[in-house]
């Protein structure tokens, strides 16, 4: 049985469909997370953890761990122009 365009077009969008509607779920989910992330990141640099572990672990950008720690009144170096 040849499947019709239009049947083709239909389960593409489908499929397009509930990939999105997870996504959307997952990062809903994950942004829940942010704010804990943030504390638990902070509270670690303040005890002297290594701010690249922290990091690697977080699986955060460096600028948002910097961002992080600058709005938490850590000392942040400034960042070295080429």
């Amino acid at each position: 049985m040849v499947e019709l365009p239009e049947e083709q077009r239909a389960a593409a969008l489908r499929q397009v469909a509930e990939i999105g509607s997870r996504r959307t779920q997952l990062l809903a989910e994950a942004e829940q997370l942010t704010d804990p992330l943030r504390e638990a990141a902070i509270e670690a640099a303040r005890v002297g953890a290594q701010r690249n572990r922290i990091r690697e672990l977080a699986g955060i950008s460096s600028k948002t761990l910097y961002n992080w720690l600058d709005e938490a009144g850590l000392e942040v170096r400034t960042t070295r122009r080429s």
